[in-house]
């Protein structure tokens, strides 16, 4: 299994113009006082998760989520909110994003209603959307929006899940999920490339620091004044 998830791993590598964009879109935005949104369902949530208040994380980050599509609290309830139109819609209305804001939204399979309304409703506010998704499974996905993530989206990173999210065994999948795994890659490797960016623009980014470290909380107050008035979540 080791060689099959490095194999997608080093996939995720070749992407180095789509990162180079979703970074300079983070940049912009950040640079010029705008929060990044993340949002996501199901499992998603779990990317949402580690673009939040994570150690070495991007401090001006909002997660947009609702308790309806979330699984821990009820699994399959969760599965049919996503699946329900207007949860999207409804969820940007109230978050209310606005240039110079960017919106990042994690599906793997980019083709329940949810994710596509999000990103449809931020670009109609003319906030960019970064898409975290895989193309080969949402060509594969069930289509229950009548379109896809990938195809409202300013930047795509594919994160080159296989249909089904499973990687074992190799002769018929059916176990060992990959997509929190390349996921995860992908958004450090896209905060990797906005440092660079950034120190090259010789721009301070507002990035967390582990509160374990000596002045990690003094550092992390700070940051909290900064942005908690437009971040309610911290």
């Amino acid at each position: 299994m080791r060689e099959h998830v490095r194999e997608l791993l080093d996939k995720l590598d070749t992407q180095v113009a789509e990162l180079g964009r979703a970074a300079e879109l983070v940049l912009d935005a950040v640079e010029a006082g705008g929060i990044v949104y993340a949002a996501g369902a199901g499992h998603s949530l779990a990317m949402v998760c580690e673009t939040f208040y994570r150690a070495g994380g991007l401090a001006p980050v909002r997660p947009l989520w609702d308790a309806a599509l979330l699984p821990l609290a009820g699994a399959r309830r969760s599965s049919v909110a996503e699946r329900e139109p207007g949860h999207g819609r409804d969820l940007v209305a109230r978050a209310n994003p606005a240039p110079p804001d960017v919106m990042v939204v994690f599906s793997t399979s980019g083709r329940n209603p949810y994710p596509v309304e999000v990103a449809q409703e931020a670009l109609v506010r003319g906030v960019p959307v970064i898409a975290v998704t895989s193309l080969p499974a949402s060509a594969a996905a069930t289509d229950r929006s009548g379109t896809r993530l990938a195809d409202h989206a300013t930047v795509v990173l594919d994160t080159g899940v296989p249909p089904g999210d499973v990687i074992h065994p190799p002769q018929a999948p059916r176990t060992a999920a990959v997509s929190t795994i390349l996921g995860a890659y992908l958004w450090a490797s896209l905060l990797a490339e906005l440092d660079r960016l950034a120190t090259a623009r010789k721009v301070t980014l507002p990035f967390w620091v582990s509160s374990n470290v000596p002045g990690g909380d003094e550092h992390n107050t700070a940051l909290l004044a900064r942005y908690a008035e437009r971040i309610p979540e911290l």
